[in-house]
């Protein structure tokens, strides 16, 4: 069987950078087995893991529950976190040489975490959300201190569907004097969703210029619905 690491180096990632600069989003389909899927789930509710939960309705964040996960991350999470990397920061640089936005990312993931930890971000940002019924989390971006990183990922631990219905993955894209466009997507368990943090290039007669995005949950209508999110920057608290 394969291990994470081959699954994440055999990705089709010229199909996936394509998808990412058309559409700010692409599914890595099948990256996690229905065990793993399972183990992460049920390492809910061991407190050692986490260093923080935040109940969504007392900050009017929606209707559910997450937690951070402390460093040292679990084992699966920390190869994922940084096997994935290197394919995403070249897309990064991309976006932000389109934009003349002066930043230009490491194609090493632990050089990103230094730069965060010296402007003061040393805070893990990994965390595993839970939803019942009625569970959504309204429209945000994941942004967390100066230090930054624009693409994240999420690991989807339930069958659409099948262990919930409704709760499906809701991005919004800005266009410059425009109506705000909706994205609507179900991927499967064991996919990941890979989406922009906050904007994404788009080229206008012009050039190119920002299009700003966020992304939420829609309302779980049954059952229970787990993901878990990987963003690459820390956090300063």
């Amino acid at each position: 069987m394969q291990t994470i690491t081959q699954k994440i180096e055999d990705a089709a990632w010229g199909s996936i950078t394509e998808e990412m600069h058309q559409n700010g989003y692409a599914i890595l389909s099948g990256l996690l087995t229905e065990e793993q899927c399972e183990a992460l789930k049920a390492a809910y509710d061991n407190p050692k893991l986490y260093r923080k939960t935040v109940v969504m309705a007392r900050h009017r964040f929606g209707l559910g529950e997450y937690k951070y996960f402390n460093y040292p991350l679990p084992d699966l999470i920390q190869t994922i976190r940084t096997s994935i990397y290197p394919h995403l920061s070249p897309i990064a640089n991309a976006w932000f040489n389109a934009l003349k936005i002066g930043v230009q990312f490491p194609l090493e993931h632990q050089e990103l975490l230094r730069q965060c930890h010296e402007s003061g971000q040393q805070k893990a940002t990994v965390l595993i959300l839970k939803y019942g019924k009625g569970g959504f989390n309204t429209l945000h971006q994941d942004l967390y201190g100066d230090v930054y990183f624009p693409i994240q990922i999420v690991l989807f631990l339930n069958e659409p569907d099948s262990d919930f219905t409704g709760g499906e993955f809701v991005l919004t894209q800005q266009i410059p004097r425009a109506q705000s466009k909706a994205i609507v997507l179900k991927p499967s368990k064991g996919d990941v969703l890979i989406f922009t943090t906050n904007f994404k290039p788009e080229k206008g007669a012009k050039g190119y210029y920002r299009v700003n995005m966020k992304h939420g949950v829609s309302e779980v209508k049954e059952g229970q619905r787990h993901t878990l999110g990987i963003i690459f920057h820390d956090a300063v608290s």
